[in-house]
């Protein structure tokens, strides 16, 4: 039933649906790594702190769960369960790992969906937010790279941790003190996460012909990716909060500032320093150090920076 849905959707989409394609992919993207990654670092640099960490607190915890949900069950992609299934474009270039849930629809429920959440929010941004999370989830049964379940558990699952994270924040709030136990549960998790990743045995599907078409331990990449983007939140957290203490109650021209520096050192990181990283490493530790240390960047080292230049 849910690849008979994405054949629909395909037939539509080369069809009277060619436009709403290319719209889509636009949507895509908003729920791609990189993306929210940025999405998190300016409202964490530039405008509120307090919510900055609460997004990437609760992305961070959405990262492992999903790459644990991922490893687990190891559901292939549409296009391999049924070769009538053709993705649209280039979108199979961004569609890594294995299909259940869906990564580009958790990352858009922790950005969007974490807004969602909130009532404290203005209930029209929190409207808005709720479309664009929502186009998130269809693109990705529209440009035929996720089923249906993909795409729904990936949603609640978010929406849930993020929920859950808004309550751990609210506690810490009134526990300071407590952050150790957060950090250190969140790096033993992440430790047995990458263990259990790395021990566990995979199925491996061949073709007609008898050739590999999908090698389990390279599905598991985007595991690794996971827990290093949450090992260097919680690290970087935890000194900032320690030793730096940056505010963003600034003024205009200041968060213009930081927003310009930010941007620059952002892609400078995340295009140069993390590649540079993952391939003098190698492997799946390379990986993981390579999106450490972009998350280690955003939440210690550029606040650090911003706070002794801004001093002078």
């Amino acid at each position: 039933m849910d690849l008979e849905l994405l054949l629909f959707l395909q037939n539509f989409r080369e069809g009277a649906g060619a436009c709403l394609a290319d719209f889509l992919k636009q949507m895509t993207f908003l729920g791609e790594l990189s993306t929210v990654l940025l999405a998190f670092a300016i409202i964490y640099w530039c405008f509120s702190r307090d919510f900055g960490t609460y997004l990437l607190m609760g992305w961070s915890w959405n990262r492992l769960v999903n790459g644990f949900l991922k490893i687990t069950a190891c559901v292939y992609r549409p296009w391999i369960r049924d070769p009538r299934i053709i993705p649209y474009g280039d979108s199979m270039t961004t569609a890594t790992g294995y299909s259940f849930p869906s990564g580009h629809t958790t990352n858009g429920g922790s950005l969007f969906g974490g807004i969602v959440v909130r009532k404290d929010r203005p209930a029209a941004l929190r409207f808005i937010a709720g479309i664009f999370m929502v186009l998130i989830g269809f693109s990705r049964l529209y440009l035929g790279v996720h089923t249906i379940q993909d795409v729904l558990v990936g949603l609640g699952c978010s929406l849930l941790i993020m929920w859950l994270s808004f309550r751990l924040m609210s506690w810490l709030e009134k526990n300071p003190e407590k952050d150790k136990m957060v950090v250190l549960a969140g790096l033993v998790l992440a430790v047995l996460l990458g263990l259990y990743a790395k021990l566990k045995p995979y199925p491996v599907a061949y073709d007609a012909e008898g050739k590999i078409l999908v090698e389990g331990a390279k599905m598991a990449n985007d595991t690794f990716k996971g827990i290093g983007y949450s090992v260097g939140f919680w690290i970087g957290w935890f000194l900032e909060r320690r030793f730096v203490r940056f505010s963003t109650d600034i003024s205009v021209p200041r968060r213009a500032l930081r927003f310009t520096w930010g941007l620059l050192a952002f892609y400078a990181v995340n295009l140069i320093l993390a590649p540079l990283v993952k391939e003098w490493i190698g492997g799946p530790i390379g990986t993981l150090f390579s999106c450490m240390v972009q998350t280690f960047f955003i939440s210690f080292i550029f606040p650090w920076c911003m706070v002794h230049l801004e001093k002078k």
